[in-house]
């Protein structure tokens, strides 16, 4: 068997036309299956930035929200309940709105403010600049230094700027672990500040943020939330929650999944269309072992072996140039939505394991019809 594994790999590697052929339509399939789902994780990455920024434990909202972005202010007194709840260490409000920033050559820019507790400051990105104790100044604001920032001309410590007409200083900038998605640029502040400055509704407070004193505790708090007619999150179940919404309600996933379909069937219809063509040309040279003594299981194994040894190096070279031209990007375009996870390989990896199987499924049906008397009576 293993004599008949060499012969078939230098069948295959005699043309190195043909072989080269087929392992570039396997590589081009897997590099654009690679970039569409390791867009589409950068994108889901990106859109619960705020969420991973702001690392609380549990998030208590409206059972109405979908995304951290369409927030339903919460009257006062949910957070004094939270606060009661058995189990409950910490539990702090946090806002969440948008102000417009007047630039210096008169033009604004839309902004996302976040702010804090007064008391804690729970939720603030670490700081890479700067002096945080100065936030609790009548005009102080931190700001996010990600890719977005320059669209408020990237201004450092001590930066005037105006925000819904009022006077907003840069003390300190902050570093934070995920960018957004929406090109917005990011403003720290207090609660108070927060909810003086900008346009309010009857109520002011977007999230409660909580800390329960032990995993224990997690089940229980959700019930006790629940009963008041609110609804308690882990930050995990948050954002699958926007991860969801961004994939079924917005057409994001639908999309994304139709292009990496159509990468499968081209890369599928070019390996499928190469092998066979290739074992049309060697039909002789496997006739010829038949006739010899090769038997059936023998003959399907080389052409397994075959389309598997083409469709792993291309699906090597697919990985290897899909992540080279992602990191490119990323030092290119600062805020370019795509990461490499296990997921993404693991999917492009099946995929080509389906690649394989139809390619070796064409060959086998043909080389299994062949006698050894029509290629020496040829």
């Amino acid at each position: 068997m293993k004599g008949l594994l060499k012969i078939a790999l230098k069948l295959l590697a005699n043309d190195r036309g043909k072989f080269f052929t087929l392992i570039l339509g396997v590589t081009f399939a897997v590099f654009l299956m690679n970039q569409m789902t390791s867009m589409f994780a950068g994108i889901m990455r990106k859109s619960t930035s705020n969420v991973i920024n702001i690392g609380a434990k549990m998030w208590v909202m409206d059972p109405s929200v979908e995304n951290d972005r369409s927030s339903i202010p919460l009257p006062d007194y949910v957070l004094d309940y939270v606060r009661s709840i058995k189990g409950v260490a910490m539990a702090v409000p946090i806002y969440f709105g948008s102000g417009l920033v007047k630039l210096p050559d008169g033009t604004y820019q839309g902004a996302n403010i976040i702010g804090l507790d007064d008391t804690t400051l729970f939720g603030r990105p670490p700081i890479i600049k700067g002096d945080l104790n100065k936030i609790y100044n009548s005009d102080a604001f931190i700001g996010v230094v990600d890719a977005d920032y320059r669209r408020i001309g990237s201004p450092g410590i001590g930066s005037v700027l105006s925000i819904n007409d009022h006077r907003a200083v840069i003390v300190a900038l902050a570093k934070p672990a995920s960018g957004g998605l929406f090109g917005t640029p990011t403003l720290y502040t207090t609660y108070t500040r927060a909810t003086q400055d900008l346009p309010q509704t009857r109520y002011s407070m977007s999230y409660i943020l909580l800390n329960p004193k032990s995993n224990a505790n997690i089940l229980y708090i959700q019930e006790q939330v629940k009963k008041l007619g609110y609804k308690a999150l882990t930050q995990k179940q948050f954002e699958k929650t926007i991860e969801n919404f961004y994939t079924y309600k917005t057409g994001m996933g639908t999309n994304i999944m139709i292009m990496t379909l159509i990468s499968f069937i081209v890369g599928l219809s070019i390996a499928g269309q190469t092998f066979y063509a290739f074992v049309l040309e060697n039909l002789e040279k496997f006739g010829a072992l038949k006739a010899i003594g090769a038997k059936k299981y023998e003959l399907m194994t080389m052409i397994l072996f075959q389309a598997s040894v083409t469709s792993f190096i291309g699906y090597g070279f697919g990985i290897m140039i899909s992540s080279l031209m992602i990191a490119v990007s990323k030092v290119r375009i600062p805020n370019y939505a795509a990461v490499v996870t296990y997921q993404n390989m693991l999917i492009a990896f099946l995929m080509v394991v389906v690649i394989a199987g139809f390619s070796s499924y064409i060959g086998i049906r043909k080389v299994l019809k062949i006698e050894p008397f029509d290629v020496f009576r040829g």
